[in-house]
């Protein structure tokens, strides 16, 4: 039992550690700006979705990617620029 209780706090503690030490570490310009893209990216794709499921065609909702992407993604389906 004691075993139990002991490897608990240790699980606890290194969980605490874990989150003190990433939540202080700074992203960079970079990983925020690809977080935006990915973010720009993913509302085109829920404004798609949203267009099929209204019953337009797949045309039409597809062609709403493009102008949404512009610029951030490439292809007719707008996928990520790495």
């Amino acid at each position: 039992m004691k075993k139990w209780i002991l490897a608990s706090v240790f699980f606890a503690v290194s969980a605490a550690a874990y989150a003190a030490a990433t939540a202080s570490t700074p992203l960079s310009q970079e990983t925020l700006d690809d977080i935006a893209k990915h973010e720009t990216i993913a509302a085109a794709h829920t404004q798609a979705a949203k267009c099929l499921r209204e019953g337009k065609a797949d045309g039409v909702c597809e062609g709403a990617l493009l102008p949404a992407c512009k610029g951030v993604a490439i292809g007719r389906f707008c996928g990520m620029k790495h």
